[in-house]
C-alpha cells in the first residue's frame, strides 16, 4: 500500500504536469511533428498532390546541387561577416549612449528608429538610396572625388551592402546592450579606476566580463537569423534586378551572380516554386542541424570562457 508521501508526490507531480501541458502541447505541435513530418517527407518525392518513395536520393542530390554550395558560402559570410559587424557597431553606440552627459535620450530614439522600419521597406529604400545612377549615396561620396560602387549591383558589394542595411536597423540590439551597461555596477568602474585601469583595461576586465550572457544572447540570436537571412536577401535581388511578377517575366533569386542567393532562399525556390517539397525538406534539415551545430559551438565556447575566468 502507498504510504501518504508517495500519493502527495504523485499528485504534485500531476499537478506540474497538468501546468506544463499548454507547453508540452505546443512543443509537440509546432516543433515535434513538424520535424517529424520533414524527415517523412525527406525520403519522399512530393510535390504537393503525389507521394512517391524516394529513399536516399533526395540526400543524393544534396551534393550534386551546384547551387547548395552556393548559397551555403553566402550564408556562411553573413555568419562570419554580418553577425560580429552587427553586434560589435551595436555595443559601441549602446558604449556611446551610456558615456554621453547630455542627450543621451535623442540619440537612444535615433539608434532605434531604424528598426521599426519594416524589412521590405528599409530593404527597398536601400537600394534606391545606393542605386548607382541616381541614388543619394553615390551623388554624395561623388563630392568628396569618390567614385562609388554599384552597390547591389555589383557580386563584390552586393553583400557588404546587406551589412550596412544590418548596421542601420540593429537599434533593438543596441537597446539590450544598453540596458546591459547600466545594469553594471558603477562601484566596479570606480574600484578598476582606483587601480589605475585606463577606459580600454576597464572594458576589457569590468564591462565585458558583465555582459558576457548579453553577448551570448545576441551571438546565438543574431547567428540563427543569418541562417535564416531571406527578406533583406530576396527583396534586394529582386529590386536591384529590376524584376517583377508580371505573367511572362522570371526571377532567379539570388541577383547579382547568385552572390546574394542564401539557403533559405533556395529552400523557397525549391519548395514552392519547383514544387519539390521533399527535396526542400533535405534542405529545411541541413538548415536545422547547422543552427543547432552553431549553437552548441557558441554555447560550448561561452561555458569554458565562464570556467576559465
Amino acid at each position: 500500500m502507498a504510504s501518504l508521501a508517495d500519493v502527495w508526490r504523485r499528485r504534485e507531480g500531476l499537478r506540474a504536469l497538468v501546468w506544463l501541458s499548454p507547453w508540452l502541447a505546443g512543443v509537440a505541435i509546432f516543433f515535434i511533428y513538424p520535424l517529424l513530418s520533414t524527415v517523412y517527407f525527406s525520403f519522399h518525392r512530393y510535390d504537393m498532390y503525389t507521394l512517391e518513395f524516394a529513399g536516399l536520393d533526395n540526400y543524393r542530390y544534396l551534393f550534386q546541387d551546384p547551387r547548395v554550395l552556393t548559397s551555403a558560402k553566402n550564408t556562411l559570410w553573413l555568419v562570419v561577416v554580418l553577425v560580429p559587424a552587427t553586434v560589435l557597431f551595436s555595443l559601441a553606440l549602446a558604449q556611446l549612449v551610456v558615456r554621453l552627459k547630455a542627450g543621451a535620450g535623442l540619440f537612444r530614439t535615433i539608434f532605434y528608429l531604424p528598426s521599426l522600419v519594416p524589412m521590405a521597406a528599409g530593404t527597398i529604400t536601400f537600394v534606391f538610396l545606393m542605386n548607382p545612377s541616381t541614388g543619394p549615396w553615390n551623388q554624395f561620396l561623388a563630392l568628396f572625388g569618390i567614385q562609388g560602387p554599384d552597390w547591389f549591383g555589383d557580386p563584390a558589394w552586393s553583400k557588404p551592402s546587406l551589412t550596412l542595411l544590418s548596421l542601420w536597423s540593429c537599434g533593438q540590439l543596441v537597446v539590450i546592450f544598453l540596458a546591459a551597461l547600466l545594469d553594471v555596477p558603477r562601484h566596479l568602474y570606480e574600484a578598476a579606476a582606483i587601480d589605475g585601469a585606463g577606459p580600454w583595461r576597464q572594458f576589457r576586465s569590468v564591462t565585458l566580463p558583465t555582459l558576457a550572457p548579453v553577448l551570448m544572447f545576441a551571438l546565438v540570436t543574431n547567428v540563427i537569423y543569418a541562417l535564416q537571412y531571406f527578406t533583406q536577401a530576396m527583396i534586394a535581388s529582386r529590386v536591384a534586378s529590376g524584376s517583377t511578377d508580371s505573367p511572362g517575366s522570371s526571377f532567379s533569386p539570388g541577383y547579382p551572380d547568385e552572390s546574394l542567393l542564401t539557403l533559405p532562399q533556395w529552400l523557397f525556390q525549391v519548395g514552392f516554386r519547383d514544387y519539390s517539397m521533399g527535396y526542400a525538406c533535405v534542405l529545411a534539415l541541413l538548415l536545422f542541424a547547422t543552427s543547432m551545430i552553431f549553437t552548441l559551438i557558441l554555447l560550448r565556447q561561452f561555458r569554458r570562457a565562464e570556467e576559465a575566468s
